[in-house]
């Protein structure tokens, strides 16, 4: 069964840290590209940051560049979000998901067009930024 399984979300004071996982059951992450998203109550779904299978390639969001790091382990089969200076803002729902293989390079990463681009959706984890 293919699943992705998102952990480590919890409640973070403002300024505070988190790392969340990104677990792949079933298949082998390192033949996608791996994108995290959220989504804060009544707004869109939003992509957050993207990590490609082999070239290296990443990309964030520009409301959490220099906050967040995106890295992979294609031994764990896991895909890692790591959060710093957190801010009330990123309150949300994280979730992960991986490309169809459909495209090539870096457009493997368009979080843009995620409802075409993205598949095997995780159940999401929240995350809550407060004092």
């Amino acid at each position: 069964q293919v699943q992705l399984v998102e952990s480590g979300g919890g409640l973070v004071q403002p300024g505070g840290s988190l790392r969340l996982s990104c677990s792949a059951s079933g298949f082998s992450l390192e033949n996608y590209a791996v994108g995290w998203f959220r989504q804060a109550p009544g707004k869109e779904r939003e992509g957050v940051s993207c990590i490609s299978s082999t070239d290296g390639f990443i990309v964030y969001a520009d409301s959490v560049k220099g906050r967040f790091t995106i890295s992979r382990d294609n031994v764990k089969n896991t895909v890692y979000l790591h959060m710093s200076s957190l801010k009330p803002e990123d309150t949300a729902v994280y979730y992960c998901a991986t490309d169809t293989g459909l495209l090539a390079g870096p457009a493997r990463c368009r979080m843009a067009n995620f409802r075409v681009n993205f598949e095997n959706w995780g159940q999401g984890t929240q995350v809550t930024v407060s004092s």
